[in-house]
């Protein structure tokens, strides 16, 4: 196993395929989360860049302004993240580094869906403490939080072959 090999390539999983196969794979599946990511990051992104222009932003209080401004170097962030495989990719195109570009996108994509959670969770404080109030936006922000939390990390955990409730052999017990 090379050292940009993750643990689920030790794990036989069924597949007969060389590691190149499954390096590309793993690559495509990269890509395919990339793009539901940025669609996401861009739409959020834009709402966000279009507030600045609104009537109603002049009247903001400075804490708004504030959680407003991390919120756009946030996206800002974001959108580098998502898009940086894709220039790591082009610089690495035909090197033999499919092992490293894999490896590196993969810790890429955990930082941009980080970094998305943060925005979704903001933009829901930001959002509440304009129309509500800062208690009301803070309050949202936290429920927010906690449910990406809650369903980013810890239902994953929920669906790992090695847990308990997980389904082995893929038949219909529960």
């Amino acid at each position: 196993m090379t050292p940009a090999s993750s643990n689920a390539d030790a794990i036989p999983d069924g597949r007969d395929e060389t590691q190149t196969e499954r390096l590309d794979r793993n690559w495509s599946q990269l890509v395919q989360e990339l793009r539901v990511t940025q669609t996401g990051t861009q739409i959020l992104t834009g709402f966000l860049l279009t507030l600045a222009f609104q009537s109603r932003f002049v009247k903001l209080d400075a804490v708004q302004v504030q959680i407003y401004l991390v919120l756009v170097v946030l996206a800002g962030l974001t959108t580098l993240l998502g898009l940086t495989p894709v220039a790591i990719h082009r610089a690495l195109f035909r090197k033999r580094a499919m092992a490293q570009l894999v490896a590196t996108g993969n810790v890429l994509l955990k930082l941009t869906l980080a970094c998305v959670g943060l925005i979704l969770t903001g933009t829901t404080l930001f959002i509440f403490a304009v129309v509500v109030s800062t208690q009301a936006g803070i309050i949202v922000g936290a429920v927010a939080l906690v449910a990406t939390v809650a369903l980013w990390i810890f239902v994953p955990f929920g669906v790992r072959p090695e847990h308990p409730l997980a389904d082995r052999d893929h038949g219909d017990s529960v």
